[in-house]
């Protein structure tokens, strides 16, 4: 009998040391601080800059609205006819998955927001089935809006490569944020095994920061 319990105890305490090596293995997301994506596990120099938008209700979103949440971000117009209707579908599964989740927030910004109206927008959301305490659809201007892109979230890879201002940004990229407003993974946004490679890293940073 006393042995039993002795190898209880014994099983018990290694299952138990275990676990904590398989919690301490979990990995840290790197940062990324420059258009090259070349991850730095230490080092945080590149932060989201202000922004102000404007939401599919016609409200005013800004670096507050995502205050000391982790978000994703992407990029998309309304009437694309090619991966956009993607993306969103894919969003939308993150907006389900995390719907009762108050740290994770989704944003996504038109890249054609002289069709990409307020009321446009609504249409849209209304059409994929957008909660808006959750995702924020974004217009407003321009030069703004492409200049996040590309500056703020490396998203704009043409641009990377042209430095060309006039070319339209069209990428496919999900940027994952931090709370601090740091970037800590870049996802191709239409693939599934990437969306969920994303969910793995949202899990990472919500455990290690």
């Amino acid at each position: 009998m006393r042995y039993s319990i002795i190898l209880v105890l014994i099983f018990t305490i290694i299952s138990c040391e275990n676990k904590q090596v398989e919690s301490n293995n979990i990995a840290k997301l790197p940062y990324f601080n420059s258009t090259d994506f070349t991850p730095e596990w230490d080092k945080a120099t590149h932060k989201i800059p202000e922004f102000s938008f404007t939401n599919q209700n016609g409200e005013v979103v800004t670096n507050i609205t995502y205050k000391n949440k982790i978000y994703i971000t992407d990029f998309f117009f309304t009437s694309c006819p090619g991966i956009c209707p993607k993306l969103t579908k894919n969003m939308g599964d993150l907006q389900k998955t995390y719907i009762n989740d108050e740290d994770i927030m989704l944003l996504s910004h038109t890249v054609m927001p002289w069709k990409d109206s307020v009321s446009v927008l609504k249409d849209y959301a209304k059409k994929y089935h957008v909660n808006a305490t959750k995702w924020h659809l974004v217009t407003g201007d321009k030069d703004a809006l492409y200049n996040i892109a590309r500056t703020g979230y490396f998203a704009d890879e043409d641009f990377i490569k042209t430095q060309d201002e006039s070319d339209f940004i069209h990428t496919e990229n999900f940027v994952l944020i931090d709370k601090q407003g740091y970037i800590r993974g870049v996802y191709n946004g239409t693939l599934e095994i990437d969306v969920e490679r994303l969910k793995r890293h949202i899990a990472i940073l919500k455990l290690r920061g």
